[in-house]
């Protein structure tokens, strides 16, 4: 399943970006992940600092 941003928690500060290891998420306000580039690693959810992103079950 494809990681989701919680628009609410996400501050843009950009570190789920760097750690995206396909480029999926790009960050202008807020993260946005290309669910077609999503590799469903789960990285983003581990470095991000606001808990904004998860993994729906």
């Amino acid at each position: 399943m494809v990681a989701k941003v919680k628009a609410e928690d996400c501050v843009g500060c950009g570190v789920c970006e760097d750690a995206c290891p396909s480029g999926a998420i790009k960050v202008d306000d807020i993260a946005v992940i290309n669910e077609s580039d999503c590799t469903d690693c789960g990285t983003c959810v581990d470095e991000c600092p606001n808990s904004a992103i998860v993994v729906p079950k």
